[in-house]
């Protein structure tokens, strides 16, 4: 039986060969811990992490709120440094719930993807 685990990895991995991000386009890319909630912009081209935000500060909210501030953040820290379009990896998590509290928070705040 395949585990929980397991099936995010093969959809992670079937959505990874279809996206990309460039440094025109970098991903958005999502990891939920238990606790926390972290995100990306990546330039897969150069192998490097452009910005990055986390929710280690906010514990005292609930999680999705902690995600919404999250999503804020990101995209406030990418206009910042010049990303205004990013890809979205949801990296094998369901879009719902705190994933989905991320993706439109940096909408809101001005990233376009």
């Amino acid at each position: 039986m395949i585990t929980k685990i397991e099936r995010r990895l093969k959809i992670k991995y079937r959505v990874r060969n279809k996206i990309a991000g460039t440094a025109e386009r970098p991903r958005l890319s999502v990891f939920r811990s238990n606790k926390q909630i972290y995100v990306q912009v990546i330039d897969d081209d150069a192998q490097k992490t452009l910005v990055a935000a986390s929710s280690l500060g906010f514990e005292k909210m609930n999680k999705c709120e902690q995600a919404t501030k999250v999503g804020q953040l990101i995209a406030k820290k990418a206009l910042e440094a010049g990303i205004s379009t990013v890809v979205f990896d949801r990296n094998g998590y369901l879009y719902h719930g705190r994933v989905k509290a991320v993706a439109e928070a940096a909408r809101e705040a001005g990233l376009k993807f």
